[in-house]
């Protein structure tokens, strides 16, 4: 078993991005709510108390038993976890006439073990509206800027920290030292990599499973797809995998998809279940409902495929740390499910495996990258899972399909030829339910309008427009109008998220 760094979440927005960058140090960490501390703190080096869009003052405030804490492990606080040890212990925090969310400076800073190497004048960013402005005996000031005096404290004779700004965002310049510096703190060994979680993934699995068999429904996306090869890895023949084409996938995606899986030496079972969901989506337009057809129609079909099957005990699956955290609250209550395949475990009377409920979406690249899968599957954008159902805004039909697939080809194979695919996050065609006036040579046409999207995010949460090349534009339009037959006219969104979604519908 790792170590490990345990972030108590309070409930702030970049609380996630805490433990990606401690997982970056090569340092595993758990994100667990601030009520819910774990009875077995074996292998815990160290504790650190997220944000949290509270206030310490509030009659309902989210609290926890910080003296218990600062006896037994090396803590530091961040934003809301700062002012909450200074304020259980008696300090005074108050309401700030003018919330502080902007870049500031250090002007102040006390050379000591989680401020080492960093120097005043640094960059870091502030985001709260409560300030603390008086401190406990046997606290000390560590850094100051020009508006907030107490911007960082330590408590003497403990390893406690507490820090006004926040490490983990990229607009703190030094934030990544002094995360690395709170780890030497705790005495961690660093040795978090994608090769020794793959090392004792495979042994966990081996020893969870057994002898029996386990189903696992791919989706030719980076996370199905790595948690297929740790499966093969621990199981071998053991592990049957079902690649479902509901007609909603990419061009030539489900043939190029089984190649790629053949190559790594998966036992996959290919269905065409096109004219199914076909049928069941004719004259659907309401995009929930699209969405519900579709859902239903895998679980059909994969349930179709593994009753032909024997011996089935477990069903694999892909879930990522993040939906794991976002399945729970901070009370412990399940929000939402985190299944891929809603329903299939009930259905089925299936046990779960999920060998990635432990790893954030760019570790799972990693350790694709480790295990040695294509490239071109690891670095693949993401792509919904009722596929390019929801990016047709009308009623579906295999015309439409087809039309909708020559135009998302076109648009992809460009940007991997210019070099662009990489530097979005995800990228993809919709086809609007309009026609509009064009003329091709010297016949009017009436045809199809096509909007282009393509975006750039770190978790889907939130995400930029792409700002791709005029040319580049001006290249994919004109391929598209000349070469898809029942197009006249490209549109290029530029709404991000908020107030936008990603897909349109």
């Amino acid at each position: 078993m790792h170590e490990k760094i345990i972030i108590l979440d309070f409930g702030s927005k970049t609380t996630q991005m805490i433990g990606r960058r401690i997982r970056e140090l090569n340092t595993y960490c758990e994100i667990i709510p601030y009520n819910q501390f774990p009875d077995d703190d074996t292998h815990i080096k160290g504790v650190i108390l997220s944000g949290s869009p509270c206030s310490v003052n509030d009659p309902n405030a989210f609290i926890t038993d910080t003296e218990r804490l600062r006896k037994k492990y090396p803590l530091l606080g961040i934003g809301y976890g700062t002012q909450l040890l200074a304020h259980l212990s008696g300090g005074k925090v108050e309401s700030n006439k003018s919330h502080e969310y902007k870049r500031t400076h250090l002007s102040y800073i006390l050379q000591d073990e989680l401020f080492k190497g960093i120097h005043t004048g640094t960059q870091v960013w502030m985001s709260h509206r409560d300030t603390i402005t008086g401190l406990p005996e046997s606290f000390e000031v560590t850094a100051s800027t020009d508006n907030v005096k107490i911007a960082a404290y330590r408590i003497q004779g403990e390893k406690t920290w507490g820090v006004q700004f926040h490490p983990e965002v990229f607009q703190t310049e030094d934030g990544t030292l002094l995360l690395d510096n709170f780890l030497k703190i705790c005495d961690c060994r660093k040795d978090w990599t994608p090769a020794s979680f793959i090392e004792s993934t495979v042994q966990n699995l081996k020893k969870q499973i057994g002898d029996d068999k386990v189903i696992l429904a791919l989706s030719g996306g980076v996370d199905s797809s790595v948690t297929a090869v740790l499966l093969n890895r621990a199981i071998g023949r053991n592990l049957t995998c079902i690649f479902v084409d509901h007609g909603l996938l990419r061009k030539h995606e489900f043939e190029n998809v089984l190649k790629d899986y053949e190559h790594l030496g998966l036992n996959v079972i290919g269905v065409d279940a096109k004219d199914k969901f076909y049928r069941e989506l004719a004259g659907v337009i309401d995009p929930e409902q699209k969405r519900k057809i579709i859902g239903k129609g895998f679980i059909d079909v994969f349930n179709e495929e593994a009753n032909k099957l024997t011996g089935i005990k477990w069903l694999g699956q892909g879930t990522i740390y993040p939906d794991v955290i976002e399945s729970l609250s901070l009370t412990g209550t399940v929000i939402k499910s985190h299944h891929n395949v809603g329903g299939l475990p009930e259905k089925m009377k299936l046990k779960l495996v999920e060998p990635l409920r432990l790893l954030f979406k760019d570790e799972v690249r990693r350790v694709g990258k480790e295990l040695g899968i294509n490239p071109q599957l690891i670095k693949r954008h993401p792509f919904p899972g009722p596929g390019l159902g929801v990016r047709i805004l009308s009623d579906i039909t295999p015309e439409k399909v087809h039309i909708l697939q020559e135009v998302d080809d076109i648009f992809i194979s460009l940007l991997r030829e210019w070099g662009l695919y990489d530097k979005v996050w995800q990228a993809g065609a919709i086809l609007l339910p309009i026609r509009s006036v064009g003329v091709i040579g010297d016949e009017r046409t009436y045809e199809n309008a096509v909007a282009l999207r393509a975006v750039n995010s770190i978790d889907a949460m939130t995400a930029d427009w792409a700002q791709l090349p005029y040319d580049f534009m001006a290249k994919v339009s004109n391929e598209i109008i000349h070469k898809v037959k029942g197009v006249n006219r490209v549109v290029y969104d530029i709404s991000s998220k908020p107030p936008a979604t990603i897909e349109w519908e």
